[in-house]
């Protein structure tokens, strides 16, 4: 269990600095979301499954797609409106 929880903060390390250092704004968003959804794992080992869900829902979940929808209107990503013009 000791060996898990280490790899993970490994793993939550180099997703933290690779958000930090990545020049891409998507790339950065989908970092960001693994990064939750490890940080939800580290929860759920600490014993604190509600906490786990809430980093899930709202880290990995809800903020991620507020920023694909701000990309959006943003221009970030292209969509189907740009593909017919």
């Amino acid at each position: 269990m000791k060996v898990i929880g280490l790899i993970l903060l490994g793993f939550l390390i180099v997703c933290a600095i690779a958000t930090c250092l990545s020049k891409n704004l998507l790339t950065s968003v989908v970092i960001f979301m693994s990064y939750s959804l490890i940080m939800a794992i580290i929860w759920f080992l600490l014993q604190s499954p509600d906490l786990a869900i809430t980093e899930a829902a709202v880290g990995a979940g809800v903020t991620s797609i507020l920023f694909f929808v701000t990309f959006k209107k943003i221009g970030v990503m292209k969509g189907d409106e740009e593909e017919d013009e």
